[in-house]
């Protein structure tokens, strides 16, 4: 394991590093921005380390605010021409080591869910807490006993429409039409972010990623880990009837909901993402 950074200007509380880790066939770019407790950002399948330009710029005031890029996911690089997502946690354990962190609180969006709740799940003495934003992650929906199937199909149906309509209108569905049509500036910021891993074949990805679904509600229930569920209204990606259900099965977990927001709350409502991240921050941290 090998490593290169440099720190630039001030950012927040404190000075920008960015570096890269040389970790099992890939080089993972990663920023280090303020000090404080640590929140480690895993970002989804449309973005990289700079999707979380606004929760970085807010909460590195505070914290210690590491993101990263995926394997593949450039700036980071794979050896071969696919990256493995059954590596992205042994990456976020290498850079978290890498970095000396304590314990750690972990945001994932989406795909990133899947990097954070394995972890998670092998390391529950050093997470803190766990934000799991549009995505169950590696827990298989239908082993949410308290899934509705109703519901989920009547989602699905939507989802459907609303996906036809996306492509129909060249909108990138993990942004939403809502934010095409009143954020446009937004929209185009998403798309470019997203472009840049347009070598990957993201349709593999996301079939490896379904076949990693094999954890249950039980396996993060016993790690004891505090878990807060942020469900998008609009989701046409990830049916929001799982987040809920998750919620009642992990006695830890509370959930809540974003209204008018697509896939991507944290990029879309980041005024209404951020207050609900800095509430469960304190929770943690008061508890700790």
């Amino acid at each position: 394991m090998t490593h290169t950074g440099q720190t630039s200007g001030g950012y927040g509380s404190g000075s920008r590093v960015v570096g890269r880790l040389q970790v099992d066939g890939a080089q993972i770019h990663y920023e280090v921005c303020g000090q404080g407790p640590a929140i480690i950002f895993a970002h989804g399948l449309g973005g990289n380390h700079m999707s979380w330009w606004q929760q970085v710029s807010h909460f590195s005031q505070t914290h210690t605010c590491v993101s990263f890029s995926h394997r593949g996911f450039s700036p980071s690089t794979v050896e071969g021409s696919h990256p493995d997502p059954q590596r992205y946690a042994d990456d976020l354990a290498a850079l978290i080591d890498h970095l000396k962190l304590g314990a750690v609180c972990l945001v994932g969006q989406s795909m990133g869910g899947w990097s954070v709740v394995e972890y998670s799940l092998k390391n529950p003495q050093r997470v803190r807490g766990l934000v799991l934003s549009a995505t169950v992650g590696s827990i298989r929906p239908d082993r949410i006993a308290s899934l509705d199937p109703a519901a989920l199909a009547t989602w699905q149906q939507a989802a459907d429409h609303a996906v036809a309509q996306c492509r129909a209108q060249q909108v990138h569905q993990a942004a939403g039409l809502r934010m095409a049509l009143e954020q446009p500036a937004l929209h185009l910021l998403y798309q470019q972010i997203d472009e840049q891993a347009r070598t990957l074949d993201k349709e593999a990805l996301r079939g490896q990623l379904r076949e990693m679904r094999v954890r249950t509600p039980k396996d993060l229930e016993a790690t004891g880990i505090p878990v807060l569920l942020i469900s998008p209204q609009e989701d046409v990606v990830i049916p929001p009837p799982a987040l809920h259900a998750l919620a009642r099965e992990v006695s830890r977990a509370r959930l809540v909901q974003i209204e008018r927001s697509g896939h991507s709350p944290y990029f879309e409502r980041a005024q209404v993402f951020n207050p609900h991240l800095s509430a469960f921050l304190r929770e943690i941290e008061h508890h700790r």
